[in-house]
């Protein structure tokens, strides 16, 4: 195992923790846990650690960059859906379609109209809409007042399937702050199942190792976690 990696007794051990951690606020909120999905985010982490956590429960992987996934996944034994959370470059769309079950970064109409290119009526491909509810110009995503626009261009093209929204919330300690983030993209998704009402919708992926929390009483199904598994990165 790489200098640094977490073992695997460690990997389960965290796993179990923020399962846990994932009960007890969706508890607070009166919700059930079973809603909410756990991701594994495995930005640098090694094809070792992957399997671990796999092998610890999480059937969700996220990666961050295509290159970086498909030089990783031949060698993770394991077997798991990847999800693709980072910012997609539109001549990477083919092979990101390739490598992940779900691109939850879609964040304009051009890269949808790219993604369509390679999924049909039979073999969708799933993507959620990534929003922008920090107001951050260092993120990516669409602003909340142009998710609309996307989401209706998007419903256009033959080929996708829109399954949600996913967000980065503000990088702060304010939890009101960090919480309007989580609010803003819960209105979005009631404003746009109201005018779509075909669309289902149904996963809102929000919440890191810093904010989980405050994301899962704010109606997230999906949290994205990497930190709080695996430890700081090497």
């Amino acid at each position: 195992m790489a200098h640094g990696a977490a073992t695997r007794r460690n990997i389960a051990e965290n796993v179990k923790r923020v399962r846990d951690e994932i009960a007890e606020a969706a508890h607070r909120s009166d919700r059930r846990p079973e809603e909410i999905v756990l991701m594994a985010v495995t930005k640098t982490r090694t094809p070792e650690e992957v399997d671990a956590v796999i092998e610890a429960g999480v059937a969700f992987i996220g990666e961050n960059r295509v290159q970086e996934a498909e030089q990783k996944r031949p060698l993770v034994n394991n077997r798991a859906d990847w999800h693709l959370v980072g910012h997609l470059q539109r001549n990477k769309a083919k092979l990101a379609v390739e490598l992940f079950s779900m691109i939850q970064s879609l964040d304009s109409v051009r890269l949808a109209e790219k993604l369509t290119q390679y999924g049909d009526t039979a073999h969708p491909v799933d993507v959620l809409v990534e929003v922008n509810t920090s107001g951050e110009e260092s993120k990516f995503g669409a602003a909340p007042d142009r998710a609309h626009d996307l989401v209706g261009a998007a419903r256009g093209l033959g080929g996708l399937r829109l399954r949600g929204l996913m967000t980065v919330g503000l990088f702060s300690g304010e939890e009101r702050q960090v919480r309007r983030c989580f609010e803003t993209l819960g209105k979005v998704r009631d404003d746009l199942r109201s005018a779509y009402p075909d669309l289902v919708l149904d996963i809102l992926s929000m919440g890191m190792t810093n904010d989980f929390r405050w994301a899962i009483a704010e109606g997230s199904t999906m949290v994205r976690i990497g930190t709080a598994i695996f430890g700081p990165r090497p």
